[in-house]
């Protein structure tokens, strides 16, 4: 058991589902009323930056840090992280999916627990759509989509047809570049760990998607990451935004959705001829920094938030479509889930998702919208600058693609790759 007045200190990342976790906690201090939780709620990129500056240095500020796939292999295997190999039976760890399980562990070791898992697919305004005349296919192509935003773009009212995001940061715009990328056949390195933005399938995807966003999209949209997108397609300003299926509750959510009753979904796009979607594969984990002193209760802690009791918990005070999806075999298989609007397109987007073939062409790295490396965090955001400053109009593509390659090739020259 804790000791006495245990307070734990959990890193965590402002978004609808944990802020949600954060307003039933009494259900876990109640049968644990010896711990106390100090929450540190921070945007995306400043929480990354956190808990990687507090890791790397020891600093010992948060005994429960919110990572995803990126981190715990690579932090597992430098022994950063206390391992899960422990849970208790009732937990039931083979539960997890599959694709939660292998990208939150290293050498078949858990080290995070998944609150909730993710791919990307397309959320569309079914009235918006009709209106214009068109279909949306369960496995639309990027040609489609930029064909149907403009269709839906509607100035005059402030209906942009297509919301995506822009907002440097790895795993922000970053992020979302990249699977457009992989989806018309570009990666990041070839096999002998050489930049490739020096080829025609990255200017074909970052001009295709900057062309479609200057006639479509919001204007400020390189300051646009999730949670911007997130509140302009809920104000009914959006006719489409491909983002994280985990967003398809909160679109659909009438208390806070204006078009809640008006939302289609569709598998994320490929580029016409090319086999590979723009699908992403990531989970918002909990994880115990090594050399915590609070490891049985914070093990408590995430046993607690990543429970089937958990996910009971919220569908009872919220209702099954607020439910943290993505993370058990079990919730797809749970009758009161399976009528959720979104549920099967979520779990088909996540089982497309496959981090270790994540291109066209073979890549020397695993993970798909990131490059499972301990140097790529810091590349990709520098990279996402320069695409970023495109999406401002303040550099062309061409320059951006020529810094890209440069900067890529010289860090990765550093670090001993090439």
């Amino acid at each position: 058991m804790a000791n006495a007045e245990t307070t734990l200190t959990i890193a965590t990342v402002n978004n609808g589902d944990m802020i949600r976790m954060q307003g039933l906690t009494d259900d876990f201090t109640k049968s644990h009323p010896d711990i106390k939780l100090n929450w540190v709620t921070m945007e995306e990129n400043v929480l990354r930056q956190r808990v990687t500056t507090d890791i790397t240095t020891k600093g010992g500020q948060f005994d429960i840090m919110t990572i995803g796939m990126y981190e715990t292999p690579i932090w597992g295997k430098n022994g950063w992280l206390v391992p899960l190999n422990d849970l208790p039976a009732d937990y039931d760890v083979n539960d997890l999916l599959p694709a939660m399980r292998a990208g939150l562990s290293y050498d078949n070791t858990l080290y995070a627990a998944p609150f909730y898992g993710e791919s990307s697919m397309v959320m569309y305004r079914k009235d918006l759509m009709e209106k214009a005349g068109l279909t949306m296919p369960e496995k639309p192509t990027w040609e489609f989509i930029r064909k149907a935003a403009a269709a839906m773009t509607d100035r005059a009212n402030d209906i942009n047809g297509i919301c995506l995001r822009g907002k440097a940061g790895w795993g922000e715009g970053g992020a979302f570049i990249t699977v457009l990328a992989n989806s018309f056949g570009a990666r990041w390195f070839d096999e002998n760990w050489n930049a490739q933005f020096d080829t025609p399938e990255w200017k074909q995807a970052l001009t295709f998607f900057v062309d479609m966003m200057k006639e479509s999209g919001p204007s400020g949209y390189a300051t646009n990451g999730f949670n911007e997108n997130l509140s302009l397609f809920q104000q009914g300003k959006c006719g489409m935004w491909i983002d994280a299926t985990v967003a398809a509750s909160f679109v659909t959510d009438p208390s806070q959705s204006t078009v809640a009753d008006k939302v289609g979904f569709a598998m994320a796009p490929n580029h016409e001829g090319v086999d590979k979607r723009a699908n992403w594969l990531w989970a918002w984990a909990l994880a115990i920094p090594a050399g915590s002193q609070k490891v049985d209760a914070a093990k408590q802690f995430i046993e607690w938030a990543t429970s089937k009791h958990y996910i009971d918990l919220v569908a009872s005070k919220e209702g099954w479509a607020n439910v943290p999806p993505g993370a058990r075999t079990s919730l797809y298989e749970n009758p009161n889930y399976k009528d959720i609007p979104f549920a099967k397109m979520t779990l088909n987007s996540i089982n497309a998702a496959d981090p270790l073939h994540p291109t066209v062409k073979p890549v020397p790295y695993v993970g798909i919208q990131f490059v499972a490396i301990p140097e790529f965090a810091g590349i990709a955001t520098d990279v996402s600058q320069e695409f970023a400053s495109v999406y401002a109009g303040q550099e062309s593509v061409d320059d951006a693609l020529a810094k890209a390659q440069a900067m890529t090739n010289d860090a990765m020259s550093a670090a001993g790759y090439r």
